[in-house]
């Protein structure tokens, strides 16, 4: 059970980053469209639940140390091409993401500059990609029992405190600005994004478990895990959205509204699940060109984040907006891949 729930924190720690633990993706992707945005999180929930499965399952299966030796197996010469590209052009562009989301959070909390915040996340992913892959695991899923605990304290004290009624709220959803044209391509997108951002990563941590069967339970419990959280945190940005639609981090308004002392917490937990989705997804990249035990990776993924730094003043609201979209059209590629793994797999078998 340890090892199903080490693996399931660690996939949650993986997806959850800058975007979802401080409510803007879950603004954009599910609120704005008022009430059939429950229903897009439902859908979202099931998908995470069968890819985050499948993910850890076949890194488990081909015990890989990099996403791409897998990729290349489950999709064959020319869709593997494809999917490989794009899951690069993922793992550094949410990575850049990441980095601008610590800038934004240090100046929304605390005011500071936000290359301050830039500054000390690129340092510190820098720092702990000079670990083994099995402390970066450990690293990843320490942060994520403590967003899961702030999350589920946010939903219950939004909806016991809501000033107006949700038949009121909708159309101050609704009336957002939305990137996407409706709830069920925005749940689509919003998964094929994430699993896109988190695969890398989660075949990596598929392949440390030798045990096919817990790296896939694990993958199932994780993705069922994001689901739970997806719901929560809609329910309390949706009962809130007259108050927080105007904030670049809406859970953390919510959490300073409860409590100074809570928001004062939820800016370090936030920041702690910022550093997690930065280290995987440079780390993932990283390791996909330098072999991860060689000299070589620790300067190429020195250069690679420094290189991330300097793209990340680009904006956080503005890099979710438009990167993640195109991202999760992208990454459907990888989705037509892992429905057709299985069938690979038992080939291969």
């Amino acid at each position: 059970m340890y090892r199903v729930l080490k693996i399931g924190s660690a996939f949650i720690g993986i997806i959850i980053g800058a975007g979802f633990a401080s409510g803007q993706e879950i603004l954009q992707y599910f609120t704005s469209f008022g009430y059939a945005g429950t229903l897009g999180a439902m859908l979202a929930t099931a998908l995470f639940a069968y890819l985050g499965m499948s993910l850890t399952k076949i890194g488990s299966r081909l015990q890989t140390t990099s996403h791409r030796d897998a990729i290349y197996t489950i999709s064959g010469r020319y869709l593997g091409t494809i999917v490989d590209a794009v899951l690069l052009f993922t793992q550094f562009g949410v990575g850049v993401v990441m980095i601008a989301g610590a800038g934004s959070l240090l100046n929304q909390q605390f005011g500071f500059q936000p290359v301050i915040g830039n500054i000390i996340v690129a340092i510190l992913i820098i720092i702990t990609m000079m670990l083994n892959v099995n402390r970066v695991i450990a690293v990843i899923g320490s942060v994520t029992p403590f967003l899961i605990l702030t999350i589920f304290i946010i939903c219950i004290y939004s909806l016991f405190t809501m000033d107006m009624t949700f038949n009121e709220l909708n159309p101050i959803a609704k009336g957002l600005e939305k990137s996407l044209p409706n709830w069920f391509i925005a749940a689509i997108n919003y998964a094929s994004f994430n699993i896109a951002v988190g695969a890398g990563m989660s075949i990596v941590i598929g392949g440390a478990e030798k045990n096919e069967r817990i790296a896939s339970i694990g993958g199932l419990v994780g993705g069922l895990g994001i689901g739970v959280l997806i719901v929560s945190a809609h329910l309390a940005i949706f009962s809130k959205i007259d108050v927080v639609h105007t904030y670049e981090m809406p859970l953390l308004k919510i959490g300073n509204d409860i409590s100074p002392i809570l928001g004062f917490l939820m800016s370090f937990i936030l920041f702690g699940m910022i550093f997690n989705t930065g280290i995987s997804m440079f780390y993932a990249f990283a390791a996909r060109f330098f072999h991860v035990e060689g000299r070589s990776f620790k300067i190429g993924a020195f250069i690679i984040v420094i290189i991330g730094f300097a793209a990340s003043f680009v904006g956080f609201t503005e890099l979710v907006a438009k990167l993640y979209k195109l991202i999760g059209y992208l990454g459907l590629f990888l989705i037509l891949a892992l429905i057709y793994a299985p069938f690979k797999l038992r080939k291969l078998k």
